[in-house]
């Protein structure tokens, strides 16, 4: 595939806090209408990563392309408005108010006013549980709604490419497996996705490639399947022995 497909091209970047470099060279790259997952274990630099693709942290060195054009030490609003969203960890809903502001203000760069309501309908259908619930205080939430309205959220501002930085983290099972079946729906609608998750297995389930980080660098990347079975991969990640 040549670098003209790939939707975000990260080239050698390296990102430092204090003085330690919490990414170190990396390279990292997402086609059009893929999903590509990024695991590691805490403290890899993978939510660092994030947060340099979306303007959030500085970028020392490397370069960040996004739709062809480098948009390092572009400001994450402007990032925002050309489609390059990001859904933190934490999820940052606005606690007081109610879903349907919540929701209204993922649109907050459009002044298609008709367009954002019907949009905001449409994650009411990919969320029936929001849609109960839409008149009710953000901060009453639990875990998994919170999730799924800040997924619904970055919805509204019509992504292009959606970072999802540990969707899964602090949910019950029951509430991981809804949010998934969301993430592969944005997915299927033709969102471009680079998914950071703990959750190795299903990351890699639902990601055509991935990429293994370790100490600020990329250590493996394939595709999702071969990573599944790789021997290192499952030791590490996936909690089986590795055999000889």
């Amino acid at each position: 595939m040549d670098d003209a497909s790939y939707l975000l091209d990260v080239r050698g970047i390296d990102v430092s806090y204090g003085g330690i470099r919490a990414v170190r060279g990396l390279d990292l790259k997402v086609a059009n209408g893929e999903l590509v997952s990024l695991i590691g274990a805490n403290g890899a630099g993978k939510s660092t990563t994030l947060r340099a693709i979306c303007g959030l942290v500085p970028v020392a060195s490397g370069d960040i392309f996004y739709d062809g054009k480098s948009v390092v030490g572009v400001p994450s609003y402007m990032l925002v408005r050309q489609g390059l969203v990001m859904v933190p960890e934490g999820r940052g809903i606005f606690g007081q108010l109610t879903i349907a502001e919540n929701l209204a203000m993922g649109g907050y760069t459009r002044n298609d006013t008709a367009q954002i309501h019907r949009d905001i309908d449409h994650v009411f259908e990919l969320f029936p549980r929001l849609a109960e619930r839409r008149t009710q205080s953000a901060g009453t939430l639990s875990g998994g709604e919170q999730q799924m309205l800040a997924m619904g959220r970055a919805m509204i501002s019509r992504p292009r490419l959606l970072l999802l930085d540990e969707p899964s983290m602090g949910l019950a099972p029951l509430m991981v497996e809804k949010v998934f079946e969301v993430v592969k729906a944005v997915a299927a609608e033709g969102v471009t996705i680079l998914l950071i998750e703990q959750n190795a297995r299903l990351a890699l389930e639902l990601s055509q490639r991935g990429y293994v980080m370790e100490s600020g660098q990329i250590i493996l990347e394939g595709q999702s399947n071969q990573l599944l079975h790789d021997p290192k991969v499952r030791a590490a990640y996936l909690g089986e022995e590795e055999t000889a």
